[in-house]
């Protein structure tokens, strides 16, 4: 892709060649062609219907749950910033803009009474908690969604109900190419002291199992039997992935840079420099190896963009 008088001029910062690597948790990822950061939702909207259509679009929230390859994306990257982290509550509806962390989220809701309080552990933002069906403590963003506001990649503003996005483990059905701006959530009464001592708890219990000081992504695979239908806490098994890693002596397991945690063995964790291709690498040997010791096959919950 190149600059020029192809690609639409927003009031937004639009940056080439930018490497993606200091915008991931894991510190890894090549360049992307583009990078677009609008200015707020008419310039997103300008944006994405004056690009042409051949050109692909892939939103990024705070890289908490993603690998960039080495390589980077052909692709413009959007990347929403402060004009799309608005938090607003009002009685049992809060809402709250795509770009909000989930830990503010979870903080500002208890301040007024209202209990979101499963996001306060979830590192990320709400889109990413939208898109991935985030979870916690048998609480799943399924459970108190109420709607979501996009762009499509043809620029057109639309409201998307929860039914709409077809939430369940981990995924939804997000219209290929558009952007989540906000969503808005149906929050049950709590009292504010109440819940803000169980994230407190959250907190500690999270800091006792997780590598919460090391470089990671969250948990890297999926349990294997996952959810049945809609990722609420009624549908879980009992399968867990660190434990079928457990069992097949990876924990600690290493390759290059990358590390799968001695602490909790489904983190995969730069240790020491790791580039995307440690990472992934180390990632797709633990398949191999589970699947060789107990028949399982692991699929990842970390997504992984872009060319090698």
């Amino acid at each position: 892709m190149t600059a020029g008088p192809d690609l639409p001029r927003p009031r937004g910062r639009l940056t080439p060649d930018r490497v993606l690597a200091d915008l991931i948790w894991l510190r890894v990822g090549g360049p992307a062609d583009w990078l677009f950061q609008p200015a707020d939702i008419d310039d997103l909207a300008a944006f994405l219907r004056d690009l042409d259509p051949a050109v692909p679009v892939f939103p990024i929230g705070v890289g908490s749950n993603l690998i960039v390859r080495d390589g980077g994306l052909r692709a413009v990257v959007i990347r929403l910033g402060r004009g799309f982290n608005g938090i607003a509550v009002d009685g049992a509806r809060v809402t709250a803009g795509a770009a909000a962390l989930d830990a503010h989220v979870a903080r500002r809701a208890a301040d007024a009474g209202r209990d979101l309080t499963y996001l306060r552990t979830i590192p990320g933002s709400i889109g990413g908690a939208v898109r991935m069906n985030a979870g916690c403590y048998g609480t799943y963003t399924a459970d108190v969604l109420r709607s979501v506001r996009a762009v499509t990649r043809a620029g057109e503003v639309v409201t998307l109900s929860a039914a709409d996005l077809n939430l369940r483990y981990r995924q939804s059905d997000i219209p290929d190419g558009a952007v989540i701006v906000e969503a808005t959530f149906d929050a049950p009464a709590g009292d504010p002291g109440a819940l803000h001592e169980r994230m407190q708890d959250q907190l500690a219990r999270r800091d006792a199992t997780q590598p919460t000081r090391d470089r990671s992504a969250g948990s890297t695979f999926r349990n294997p039997a996952g959810f049945s239908s809609t990722g609420r806490a009624d549908d879980v098994h009992d399968l867990k992935a660190w434990k079928v890693i457990d069992d097949a002596g990876l924990r600690g397991a290493r390759r290059g840079g990358a590390q799968m945690s001695e602490k909790h063995p489904n983190f995969l964790i730069n240790a020491d420099g790791a580039t995307a291709a440690d990472l992934e690498g180390l990632g797709e040997e633990v398949r191999k190896k589970v699947y060789d010791s107990s028949g399982i096959t692991l699929e990842w919950e970390i997504m992984r963009v872009g060319d090698p």
